[in-house]
């Protein structure tokens, strides 16, 4: 699960895009979508956090 990562017990994909030079993802396994990007690792995380 090599672009998978694990927050507060949700997982999440986690790609990037080299047209637009982010990091984006989903939350896995939950009904909703949710979604996110960011520039950095860093960045991801701090926006999964709400």
């Amino acid at each position: 699960m090599k672009d998978m990562m694990n927050y507060k017990g949700y997982y999440g994909s986690v790609h990037y895009s080299d047209e637009d030079k982010v990091f984006h993802g989903k939350i896995k396994f939950i009904r909703s979508l949710v979604s996110y990007e960011g520039t950095d690792v860093f960045n991801i995380i701090k926006k999964s956090q709400g």
